[in-house]
């Protein structure tokens, strides 16, 4: 930590041999209940690796993260570990975890302040993101990904090719 107050923080992959990698982009609508399907691309290997067993929680760039249970549970570790300076992360984090399971028509529940907190109206987008998935609220994806390609590549991804 450096004379800005800033943690640097890294998670190490939760990716055991043969479990799923979550990749691509799906449109989703929230239903009055406050519902979301799981596409089906996905209900298989979610049911396989974790029995359809979830849990989400909020991201610090205002998207909803969704976790198979095991991956959060190595995750929820590695977040319990930060140094007490981290302490706001780890209440975004860890304050709003909420388990969830999928129910029998593959929908997931997304709790009430869950959903106030990262803005979600009915249209969504759901990001396969390698372990987990972001749910994010389209309009709100589409003016991130805006500011963030307006802002050009971190420094971190200069080599990075296409």
């Amino acid at each position: 930590m450096g004379d800005s107050g800033l943690v640097s923080v890294r998670f190490v992959n939760w990716l055991p041999a043969g479990d799923a990698v979550f990749q691509g982009a799906s449109q989703l609508t929230l239903d009055g209940k406050g519902r979301v399907s799981m596409p089906s691309r996905h209900r298989d290997s979610l049911a396989a690796n974790c029995d359809g067993r979830l849990t989400v929680t909020r991201h610090p760039d205002g998207c909803l993260l969704v976790y198979p249970r095991p991956a959060w549970e190595l995750r929820r570790e590695q977040i319990a570990q930060l140094p007490y300076s981290a302490r706001a992360l780890q209440r975004l984090l860890l304050g709003n975890a909420t388990d969830i399971d999928l129910d029998s028509a593959g929908r997931l529940l997304v709790p009430t302040e869950l959903r106030a907190g990262a803005q979600l109206e009915r249209d969504l987008m759901l990001l396969g993101m390698g372990a987990h998935f972001e749910l994010w609220d389209a309009v709100r994806l589409a003016e991130h990904e805006r500011a963030a390609l307006a802002g050009g590549l971190p420094e971190s991804a200069a080599q990075f090719t296409f």
